[in-house]
């Protein structure tokens, strides 16, 4: 399970970021999708509607009776066991450590041998969302597997397909082959209060179908702990004292009435396992985020445009209360900074301005901000309220995407790049002094032969990160082709020793 930091300013103008994952389908985008248009989640998912639903008084009644919704939910939470098979790695006789060649060279005499590791596995929990077999769980469950196996509570086996991943989220999309597969329905997540009864539902240590009980502790709640690297996350958490430990990843946190309403994902702890408190994300995000994976194979992200953090953090930092002390407000999101080419800065949102409402929800935090945005796609409109000067101020917003428009963003194909590569040969490497790189073995056309690298040219590095198998330059592919300008900054050599750079445009006109 993910571990927790703290942090005061939060960021709502979020990018992609490569999840380390192969995704090993195609999209094709229809002319609704380029126009904007999308479906809805209960469109694209389609419930199975044979299952009995449960009846309950709701969490008024007291003793709660949790047997019914847990029977309900069991079924359509999975047991997930990911593969990372086994890497080759080159090992000096004696095991002697890399370093001693990078400061005095291949010594000889020591020939390098070809070590197998060992294939390492992982366990998480998912849950079923359409009878059709598609599946969601947490991306960290599923983050670099080679092999990806579904297990359900009946005990059947399936090996499953990965749809799509969203690091932001910290959610991604599978699919099993089959129909009729037992669901949960999907409830509203805004619809639950603190103090509300939930089941959490999933695999813990390994342990198939397990079922926890506890509260809603709290609601909207930032961690920090998706905010890493590159990676901005968004995060609006429903905490919960229902016992979450690792393997619970992915499963199903649910109410009384048996509906699903979030996706266990956190744990903070000191120890590692249940210590007080889990985390899940709630359904209003999951259902946007799965949606678009479906559809689309990437998150239709709409990005407010703003950087900042909440009020009252602001005022407990020596260093920033003088900023909003004078604001006559103790809570909501105080924008810090407002980009050139942000949604806010053309609805004429500035620096120093409050943002107490949004969407017509009333707002008190960054992960409530952040939530709120990330129900919508680029291209919807939505009012914004803040604070400015003591005086409320209304703004008309248009969201925009992580490029600064409304466009539909796609998961490119590595068939835009028309050409196709293979690993350098031991002679070419010896020949030119090489410990590695991927030749380009053919150009059919498309964007390398726009850039006008050719056939023999050999791959070194892509945006600064090194290339030596097909594996890395699909990832590389993937990482810049979701990335704000679309570049692949290819640098490499000829066999002849002629060095060349390329700038890879992978936008589409």
């Amino acid at each position: 399970m993910r571990q927790t930091t703290k942090k005061i300013l939060g960021v709502v103008a979020i990018s992609m970021v490569t999840s380390g994952l192969t995704a090993v389908t195609t999209y094709s985008i229809s002319k609704r999708q380029l126009d904007g248009e999308s479906r809805s989640f209960e469109t694209l998912f389609k419930q199975n509607t044979s299952q009995p639903a449960v009846r309950t008084a709701g969490a008024g009644v007291q003793p709660v009776d949790f047997t019914q919704a847990a029977e309900s939910s069991l079924h359509a939470v999975v047991h997930i066991k990911c593969t990372q098979n086994s890497k080759v790695q080159t090992m000096s006789q004696g095991d002697m450590p890399d370093i001693f060649e990078y400061f005095f060279g291949p010594q000889g005499g020591r020939s390098r041998q070809p070590m197998q590791s060992q294939p390492r596995v992982g366990y998480g929990s998912g849950v079923i969302l359409s009878k059709d077999g598609y599946i969601v769980t947490n991306n960290h469950v599923v983050e670099n597997a080679d092999e990806i196996d579904v297990t359900l509570n009946d005990n059947r086996e399936f090996k499953a397909r990965l749809i799509g991943t969203d690091a932001s989220t910290d959610l991604a999309l599978l699919k099993i082959q089959g129909d009729n597969f037992p669901t949960i329905p999907v409830g509203d997540s805004d619809a639950l209060k603190v103090g509300e009864w939930v089941l959490a539902v999933g695999n813990p240590f390994n342990l198939n179908s397990t079922v926890t009980a506890g509260i809603v502790s709290a609601k909207a709640r930032s961690l920090g702990v998706y905010n890493t690297g590159k990676n901005n996350g968004i995060e609006s958490f429903i905490q919960t004292d229902a016992a979450i430990n690792p393997g619970n990843s992915g499963g199903a946190l649910v109410n009384v009435k048996g509906e699903l309403v979030g996706i266990n994902a956190v744990l903070s702890s000191p120890t590692g396992s249940f210590a007080g408190y889990g985390f899940a994300i709630p359904t209003t995000i999951m259902k946007k985020v799965v949606a678009d994976l479906k559809e689309f194979g990437t998150v239709q992200r709409a990005l407010l445009g703003v950087v900042g953090g909440d009020v009252a953090n602001f005022l407990q930092d020596e260093k920033l209360k003088e900023k909003v002390k004078d604001s006559g407000c103790n809570d909501g999101v105080y924008v810090n900074e407002v980009p050139e080419t942000g949604a806010a800065r053309s609805a004429g949102i500035k620096v120093g301005d409050i943002i107490v409402a949004a969407d017509g929800k009333k707002i008190k935090s960054m992960a409530e901000l952040q939530e709120t945005i990330a129900k919508h796609k680029p291209g919807d409109k939505i009012t914004v309220k803040v604070m400015r000067d003591k005086k409320p101020k209304e703004f008309a917003v248009t969201l925009k995407n992580s490029q600064g428009n409304t466009k539909v963003m796609k998961n490119a194909d590595m068939d835009l790049l028309g050409a196709a590569f293979r690993p350098l040969s031991e002679d070419l490497k010896k020949q030119l002094n090489l410990s590695g790189g991927l030749q380009v073995s053919g150009v059919t056309g498309g964007k390398m032969k726009e850039a006008g690298i050719t056939k023999g040219f050999i791959i070194l590095k892509v945006n600064g990160q090194s290339v030596n198998s097909n594996e890395d330059m699909e990832n590389a592919f993937k990482s810049a082709s979701r990335s704000a300008d679309q570049v692949m900054f290819i640098t490499g050599i000829y066999p002849s020793g002629k060095k060349g750079n390329y700038a890879v445009d992978l936008s589409e006109e």
